[in-house]
């Protein structure tokens, strides 16, 4: 039985096919989020799988339906898996936000799924670094998330040379937009196209932006002026003062197509233009309020009425692209299967002793394995070899009668026979 189109199996290192994940490169990826996370004060989260449809037709509307694995459950309940964690997280910082203080700096590692056309890059399911932010407006906070996702990115080896942070703005495009055309409620439309401009013919989106009475040419040359707003600025300056100002850049051309976005925005490419973005987020400071039962008012293009209004920012950086990114830069480290000791049994008379010693060096934190049956010498060793063990350990008796152990470097070939856990430990883990 096969698995379905778009999802992985994910095996241990050596892997049996190509086409097929590893387990070692994904706890690799996970290690290094959390770790950057945590060094910047961030707390993990997580939420369900599963949630009501209703959460993400909300503010996208129903046209995302067809890009969801949805259904209606035994409870006659429309229902969908979480194509991102946003709108989760929202609902749950909605719920119980009075329980913390601020401002919340959290974090997560979803598994997300989408029904859409593969493509690189692109699968129906993805784990996903998500990072988010709430209770702050200035624009310090934004500064700091971006700083996180370049801190992220630098954890695997990743320079300025290998990527950028493009830095856009939903304000000044909203200024833009709201000079060129008196209907609010096209500005969605109206961002889509800018967000697609890049992958469109030029003819399609010429066509597109005429239908609400804008020119391409004036849309390309406001992208082209890259003036940064003061709010911009301010987020610049303070990655410059971070020494992180090389792996930032202002560029309108970004535009992120979500609709819940407000604010600052940006997506993290590689510079050599091989995969689709890595990352991408901004602020979303009406979400919490919409999803706590606020309406949006099209005249005034704002979120009123909710129980809990609470500003936001936040991003995501899926693992398909990074994974694709570090094996193409050759920053992957392998992963080949490693063990501290291998616990050798040739006399079955010694297995009680040894079980002791191998419980004994694991509680103190080393990796040890051995024969589960009994099995001969050679075969025993050549599975120490496989697994690369550092040394072998055997029990057995000195010449005086006593219990010992023996313990073999496996890279120097130079034994000791030693008595007592303490100096067992010391040759492993000292």
């Amino acid at each position: 039985m096969e698995r379905l189109p778009g999802f992985r199996d994910f095996y241990p290192e050596p892997l049996p096919h190509q086409d097929v994940g590893s387990a070692d490169a994904r706890s690799y990826l996970f290690d290094k989020w959390r770790g950057t996370a945590r060094g910047y004060g961030f707390r993990e989260y997580d939420g369900p799988p599963l949630e009501l449809l209703e959460l993400y037709t909300l503010k996208s509307g129903d046209e995302i339906v067809g890009q969801l694995y949805n259904f209606v459950d035994k409870g006659d309940r429309a229902v969908a898996l979480r194509p991102e964690m946003t709108p989760s997280l929202a609902r749950m910082v909605a719920a119980h936000e009075r329980n913390y203080k601020k401002p919340l700096k959290w974090f997560s590692i979803p598994q997300l799924f989408r029904y859409e056309r593969q493509q690189k890059g692109r699968l129906r399911e993805h784990f996903q670094f998500n990072a988010d932010l709430f209770g702050e407006t200035d624009p310090a906070a934004d500064a700091e998330l971006i700083a996180l996702l370049i801190d992220t990115l630098r954890a695997f080896g990743l320079t300025s040379e290998d990527f950028v942070v493009r830095l856009s703005s939903r304000n000044a495009w909203q200024e833009f937009f709201s000079k060129r055309c008196s209907d609010p409620a096209r500005a969605y439309e109206f961002y889509q196209i800018i967000d697609k401009l890049e992958r469109d013919e030029p003819e399609a989106s010429r066509t597109k932006l005429s239908a609400l009475g804008f020119s391409r040419d004036e849309v390309t040359h406001f992208i082209g002026a890259g003036e940064p707003t003061a709010e911009l600025q301010a987020i610049v300056n303070n990655l410059a003062a971070r020494g992180l100002a090389d792996f930032v850049k202002v560029d309108y051309g970004i535009i992120r197509g979500l609709a819940y976005y407000t604010g600052p925005v940006f997506e993290a490419f590689d510079r050599r233009g091989e995969f689709r973005a890595l990352a991408g987020g901004g602020r979303y400071d009406q979400l919490v309020n919409l999803i706590s039962g606020g309406r949006f008012d099209a005249a005034t293009n704002r979120v009123r009425g909710g129980k809990v209004d609470l500003p936001a920012l936040g991003f995501g950086l899926g693992d398909v692209v990074l994974l694709e990114l570090l094996k193409s830069r050759g920053l992957l480290p392998g992963f080949q299967p490693r063990i501290d000791a291998w616990c050798l049994i040739e006399d079955e008379t010694w297995r009680g002793e040894s079980l002791r010693l191998i419980q004994k060096m694991r509680e103190a934190g080393a990796v040890v394995d051995y024969s589960l049956v009994p099995a001969k010498s050679d075969k025993q060793f050549k599975r120490a070899l496989e697994l690369q063990a550092r040394h072998t350990l055997k029990v057995e008796r000195d010449s005086a009668g006593a219990g010992v152990v023996r313990c073999k470097n496996l890279a120097t070939r130079q034994e000791q026979v030693v008595a007592g856990m303490d100096a067992v430990r010391a040759l492993l883990l000292g």
